[in-house]
């Protein structure tokens, strides 16, 4: 059902996964765990913004395909009947018909600058098409990651619940046998009660990722879906790039860039347009008629078949210098055409840099998060042990699962932050779909 076409300058990213049947018209959502790259093949489908783009750049190619009108001959056919009404008396009836033809010969190349036009803009608007799809896809890939970072925040949260319901049981057993205070039960169940608290909360917010990846997906949010996790470990061809090298790539595959120079293309073309319509054209006319006028109507007599042949030049001469001023003015946009392209260009460069200078602190934050996790795991875990033999106290168990909590969430947050940022920085480079197939390929 959707609307995807491959235009030969440009190649729409829309494609992801296996089709999920009656797409567009599903009421709720497939009941099967969904991977990343069915969730956006389910997207594209059922995305309302990708399919006005989608309709844009049809507009623009059969305006493109219009163009060609101009290399064929143009033929008009007229009929027409009368009933004349002279001295309150009416006539006869007279009946004529008539086919002309005309075709333009030479024009010096305005034509062929007037094609030219409508395919740059045609390309302009794919890149568009381009450029809604990769956004919409990036918009997606966050969703999605942020509804695995809360789901793994529930099950931390539920694990660290568990924890603290055992520091609970243990408070109670000890001071049961008399060896600890009141004191370290109250903490216990002050710290459960606390574990709770952020269950309930972590619970929440997993609702509203969902929700909000629902409604990217066009289902109502209060619907329920399962998704699937991706691997911890995950490569990506543009790691060991320079940044020279994802400019290059950016310049061959971004779509606001491409669309830029189709841009300033079309504006080229147009300039050319206006200057060409000042110089002469030369077109062939033909007309063939008939008419049967009754014998005693005014010009009877006159041949029933006539026809005629010519050829016509014409060239504007004086049009109250607006001919002066639409080239200019057309030269003027060609100009401001470049300059556009020139500060995309920067922007371009500035959004890979930043893309990837976060994909590598990410890297980082995340080796150091797993550092962080792992040394307050086994903190936890001795100081709990050490707790039931009456080495450590309450408060310094509370204090591991504290440390525990938060290198816990920090982990989550990075893992997910980790694949978000490598997509931005495929998204910057305008080929988010390479990303994508390097994730399933890392499924497989």
């Amino acid at each position: 059902m959707k609307k995807i076409i491959l235009l030969l300058c440009y190649v729409p990213y829309a494609a992801f996964g296996s089709a999920i049947d009656d797409c567009l018209n599903r009421k709720t959502v497939p009941t099967e765990k969904l991977s990343l790259p069915e969730i956006i093949n389910l997207g594209l489908c059922r995305n309302p913004q990708t399919t006005a783009a989608y309709l844009s750049a049809e507009s623009a190619r059969f305006q493109k395909n219009a163009g060609y009108a101009n290399y064929l001959p143009q033929v008009n056919a007229s009929a027409s009947a009368s009933l004349p009404y002279r001295n309150q008396e009416w006539g006869d009836w007279s009946y004529g018909a008539s086919l002309s033809a005309s075709y333009l010969i030479f024009d010096f190349g305005k034509r062929l600058a007037d094609l030219n036009q409508l395919a740059a803009v045609w390309c302009a608007t794919g890149f568009d098409y381009d450029e809604t799809v990769q956004s919409y896809v990036y918009g997606l890939i966050a969703s999605y990651y942020s509804l695995l970072n809360a789901d793994a925040d529930v099950n931390s949260a539920s694990s660290l619940r568990a924890v603290a319901q055992t520091a609970k049981e243990t408070a109670q057993k000890k001071f049961k046998a008399g060896a600890v205070a009141k004191a370290d039960v109250l903490k216990a169940e002050t710290t459960l009660a606390t574990r709770d608290l952020e269950l309930e909360r972590a619970k929440n917010n997993r609702e509203i990722a969902k929700g909000t990846l629902l409604s990217k997906l066009s289902f109502p949010a209060n619907q329920n879906i399962e998704i699937a996790d991706m691997p911890s470990e995950i490569g990506m061809p543009q790691e060991n790039e320079t940044i020279d090298e994802l400019i290059a790539t950016a310049e061959k595959k971004r779509p606001d860039l491409l669309r830029a120079t189709a841009n300033k293309d079309a504006a080229w073309h147009r300039r050319n347009s206006v200057f060409l319509s000042n110089l002469p054209s030369i077109s062939a006319s033909g007309t063939l008629s008939w008419n049967d006028t009754p014998a005693e109507s005014f010009g009877a007599g006159s041949d029933k078949i006539s026809g005629s042949i010519g050829i016509r030049a014409s060239m504007p001469i004086f049009a109250g210098f607006a001919n002066m001023y639409g080239v200019r003015s057309a030269q003027a946009n060609y100009e401001r055409a470049i300059e556009q392209e020139r500060a995309t260009m920067d922007s371009a460069v500035l959004d890979i840099f930043t893309a990837y200078q976060n994909y590598k602190t990410a890297q980082t934050v995340l080796r150091q998060t797993q550092t962080l996790l792992a040394s307050a795991t086994e903190s936890e875990r001795v100081i709990a042990g050490m707790y039931k033999v009456g080495r450590a106290t309450m408060l310094d168990w509370q204090t591991a699962q504290s440390d525990l909590v938060d290198a816990e969430k920090q982990n989550n947050a990075a893992k997910y932050d980790l694949f978000t940022k490598r997509a931005a920085v495929a998204l910057a480079i305008g080929d988010i779909k390479v990303q994508l197939e390097d994730g399933e390929n890392n499924n497989d």
